[in-house]
């Protein structure tokens, strides 16, 4: 699924940050506005897609989360198997740290942010347990969450389960 979206994506990368923000109920704001802009400049155009990219603060969340939907229909854009769109938002995120663009620690922030938001989903809660371990090794010596992550590996740690968690997330879509 992550794949296919990528490749859907071409170069507009956020699309999977607005689907996940969508799947999650966010207000919208100007990010939504902002990758509306990127979307016209990549040579998407649709009638609401031209709207949106047009508005600005304040928003009104009613008018403003309707249209955001009419722009996703148009675009054939769904958001609507939240879990889903949650994980191909995680592997955009692990994406962006593994090629250096993000902070693991971010990576993790942003994770453990929607894990407990989602109710401490299940597949997010790893990212939940590092996050608060890399937090701990920041301040102290020894942490509880993650067995056997000390100062001097914590970051490997990370790295290490961001490429499984991606590799078994590609391989469960895959089949």
């Amino acid at each position: 699924m992550w794949g296919k979206l990528k490749d859907q994506m071409g170069s507009v990368t956020d699309t999977v940050e607005i689907l996940a923000y969508k799947a999650l109920n966010r207000d919208i704001d100007n990010v939504f506005v902002a990758w509306a802009v990127e979307m016209l400049s990549a040579g998407y155009e649709t009638e609401n897609l031209v709207i949106l990219a047009g508005e600005s603060a304040p928003f009104n969340q009613f008018q403003m989360q309707a249209l955001v939907d009419k722009v996703l229909l148009e675009l054939h854009l769904d958001y609507t198997n939240t879990i889903q769109t949650i994980k191909n938002y995680a592997c955009h995120l692990i994406d962006k740290s593994l090629n250096e663009e993000i902070r693991n620690f971010t990576v993790l922030k942003i994770l453990k942010d929607i894990c407990i938001e989602l109710d401490y989903q299940k597949d997010l809660y790893n990212f939940y347990l590092l996050y608060f371990a890399r937090s701990d090794l920041y301040y102290q010596e020894s942490q509880w969450y993650w067995a056997g992550a000390t100062r001097e590996n914590i970051d490997q740690v990370i790295t290490d389960y961001f490429i499984r968690w991606q590799s078994n997330e590609q391989k469960q879509t895959s089949s």
